[in-house]
């Protein structure tokens, strides 16, 4: 007879996911971190409780890079999506502002 490929829940299991929801819940509601920011951006788009399992998500990663690689942690701001999409952030602007019924003419700022 073959062993079955499910895990077993225990105490342990349960204690670590819950140890790493309330990591989440309480980077979700911090101010101006990058953990913040993702949350918000994935939340509106997909709901909050996929926001937060996708935080539990990086939580993991960024613990994992941490512990193997022998790094401190460093937070990428809260900004960091927006500086590195520019062209993307600019875009959806301008396509919500004609939504609004509103012309936009861009020019560079002297």
């Amino acid at each position: 007879m073959l062993p079955s490929s499910r895990t077993q829940k225990d105490a342990a299991s349960n204690l670590g996911r819950f140890t790493l929801g309330s990591a989440a819940l309480a980077a979700s509601k911090s101010k101006n971190t990058y953990l913040a920011a993702r949350y918000r951006r994935i939340a509106a788009r997909r709901g909050r409780l996929r926001a937060i399992v996708a935080i539990e998500r990086s939580i993991l990663t960024s613990v994992w890079h941490m512990l193997t690689d022998d790094v401190a942690y460093r937070d990428l701001g809260a900004d960091h999506y927006q500086l590195s999409h520019p062209d993307q952030i600019k875009r959806r602007a301008l396509k919500q502002l004609r939504a609004l019924g509103l012309e936009v003419e861009l020019r560079p700022a002297s």
